[in-house]
Parts: C-alpha cells; sequence; structure tokens
C-alpha cells in the first residue's frame, strides 16, 4: 500500500499466529490526530477490527516511543474504572516490521479535534456534559494507587517536575531546529519556584480531550496515547489540560482550532472548580503547572517539527511549517506565566 511504516506480508503472518480470531488478509489504513507514535487501523476479511501503534520512521529520541512501556501501562488499566482499548497483542522483535509495536482492539467513536467537529456531533448540553467527563475521567485516572494495579515501578514517584526539567531540557537540545533563548530562560526561572509535590499518583502526560475516543452520547469510551505516562504529581495533568483548554476569544490557542471553544464546554475556571472539588487537591498554585505545560508542549510540538521535517512520518502533512510557528508562541505563553509567579 505504499507505506514505509507497514509491511504488510510481516505483519498478516504476525497477526495470523499472535491476534486471537485474526483472519487474513489485512488491510492497513493511517489514523490521523496522533503526531508521535503511529497509529493505523487494521481490518482483517472477517470484519474484526484492532488498532496497531508503531514509532515514527528512522532515528528516535532514546527513551521516547516505547511500544511495550505503553502497551503495559494500558494492559495495567484494563480492570479500573478508567476507559482504555483492550489489548490483543505486543511485538517487540524488529525484524517483523521494522520497529516494536502493539495492538488494540479498536474503539469505535468520535474523536473531537476540532470545534466544528464538536458543534456537528453534540448540541450544548451534549458538550458540557463531554467537559465534566473529561475532568472526572482524569479524577479517576490519579485516583488509582499504581502499586495495585502493577504499576508501582513505573517510574521514579518524587520529584517529578525536577525530572520532568531536566528530561524536557535535554529533549529540547536534541531536536531544536534553531535558538530560541527564552526556552532555556523559562527552564532556569522553573527549576527555581519547584512546588513541594504530594502523594505520587499516575500521569498521563497529555491528557486532553482529542485523546479520547467518545460513544455516540458523549461517554468516554476510551483514553488512548499513554506514551508519556509515568508516576508523579497530577497536577502536572492539570496544568496541561487548563493548556489545551481553549476558549472562544482566547487570543492564542495551542490547538489550530480546539474542540472546546465550541459552546456549551465548562469554562476553564469550572474545569478547575470540578476537579478540585472532586478530587480533593489545592489547584491555588496551578499557575506554575500551567507555565510548565506551556514549556513542554512547546518542545514536544518541536520534536514533531524535526521528526516531519526530517521525513519520520513519510510524507510531510501539509502546513507542518506551521509547528515552529506555534512552538515559538508557545515558549512565549510559557514566559507570561512564569512571569505570574514572581
Amino acid at each position: 500500500m505504499g507505506d514505509e511504516a507497514i509491511d504488510r506480508p510481516s505483519l498478516e503472518a504476525w497477526f495470523a499466529s499472535s491476534v486471537p480470531g485474526a483472519e487474513p488478509p489485512l488491510t492497513f489504513e493511517r489514523i490521523s490526530g496522533g503526531r508521535s507514535n503511529l497509529t493505523y487501523g487494521v481490518n482483517d476479511a472477517g470484519g474484526h477490527r484492532w488498532a496497531l501503534r508503531r514509532p515514527p520512521l528512522g532515528k528516535r529520541l532514546a527513551s521516547a516511543h516505547d511500544m511495550a512501556r505503553e502497551h503495559r501501562i494500558i494492559a495495567a488499566l484494563q480492570s479500573t474504572d478508567v476507559p482504555v482499548p483492550p489489548v490483543a497483542g505486543l511485538c517487540e522483535d524488529d525484524s517483523v516490521n521494522g520497529a516494536p509495536f502493539y495492538v488494540m482492539e479498536f474503539v469505535d467513536g468520535p474523536v473531537l479535534r476540532s470545534k466544528a467537529e464538536a458543534e456537528a456531533g453534540f448540541d450544548d448540553a451534549e458538550r458540557r456534559a463531554i467537559g465534566e467527563r473529561v475532568v472526572d475521567t482524569l479524577v479517576a485516572i490519579h485516583a488509582i494507587d499504581p502499586d495495585q494495579v502493577g504499576l508501582g515501578q513505573l517510574g521514579r514517584k518524587q520529584d517529578y517536575v525536577a525530572r520532568q526539567l531536566r528530561r524536557w531540557h535535554e529533549q529540547w537540545e536534541k531536536s531544536k531546529t534553531s535558538e530560541l533563548p527564552m526556552v532555556d530562560g523559562v527552564h532556569r526561572r522553573l527549576s527555581e519556584r519547584i512546588p513541594e509535590q504530594g502523594p505520587a499518583t499516575i500521569v498521563h502526560g497529555d491528557y486532553r480531550l482529542d485523546n479520547m475516543i467518545l460513544s455516540p452520547h458523549g461517554e468516554v469510551a476510551a483514553v488512548v496515547d499513554w506514551e508519556l505516562c509515568t508516576l508523579g504529581d497530577p497536577l502536572a495533568d492539570v496544568g496541561l489540560l487548563l493548556v489545551y483548554w481553549s476558549e472562544a476569544g482566547d487570543e492564542f490557542t495551542p490547538l489550530f482550532e480546539a474542540p472546546t471553544t465550541a459552546s456549551g464546554f465548562p469554562t476553564r475556571p469550572e474545569v478547575r472548580e470540578r476537579y478540585s472539588s472532586a478530587s480533593g487537591r489545592d489547584l491555588s498554585g496551578i499557575d506554575f503547572y500551567v507555565a510548565l505545560a506551556y514549556w513542554k508542549l512547546a518542545i514536544v510540538l518541536q520534536g514533531v517539527y524535526a521528526r516531519y521535517a526530517a521525513g519520520q512520518y513519510g510524507e510531510a502533512a501539509e502546513g507542518y511549517e506551521e509547528f515552529a510557528k506555534i512552538v515559538k508562541r508557545l515558549v512565549e505563553a510559557a514566559d507570561d506565566a512564569a512571569g505570574r509567579l514572581d
């Protein structure tokens, strides 16, 4: 099918031997949305459907795109209150498809990536309910005891923010395509103001509405894209959710046309209040985590831009050059948020 990321004969043989019920021949279709790992919809001759996740093409940063780790997290969450896709298999043998990959059962449903999709699929009351469920699902993630689900050794539990600042600054140095001194300035300012961390929880790491598959009625059918998940400070997820939670009239939105700009969705203050009330956590210092989220998101998107520029996603997506402009705006937003801490 002309896709460098898919070795169809090898994958058909692997599915036949490793995935119960699979009936080759298979078809593979790239699913849009994810800008880090690649996701494909897989269909077989018997009408079964799966989703396959694999790393991008080419050289990968150390510790990034760990398929076995992402598979482990989703498998551990199967029996919890957090909705995730059922896992179907993991392959760590590069010879099968050029890189490790894992397979989930396909969860069918809308993914709201834009204002237009949110407006087309749901009315105001339904959109408000969806927004509330996004918050409630995050509370559920943070309520899980990592040790009880076998994820107690997923990562170090303490010093989460310090580790994030160190890790992402290193990633910036590896993926930057031009100098942007403000990245170093925000890193320094946040490093000097790290809040005291409470008990560690599971941290999704990229929690937002378009990393959810909904049911036709707006229920949360599955939370996806767990590649940045670790253990640490739950307020980091809240800060990032607030950064993504754009409202109508915002001067700058990290996502091109965020679904939450549609009418009906709760406001950012309502999101904060719902999370605080349901979790019992104090959000009075949330501005630090908002600044951290803007800064981290800038570096994540810089990595995406660098991979597109290097051809690691195959044919470059139209308009990918816009990522470079968004990176600069995100760093400026991080600097503004960090300024509110002084």
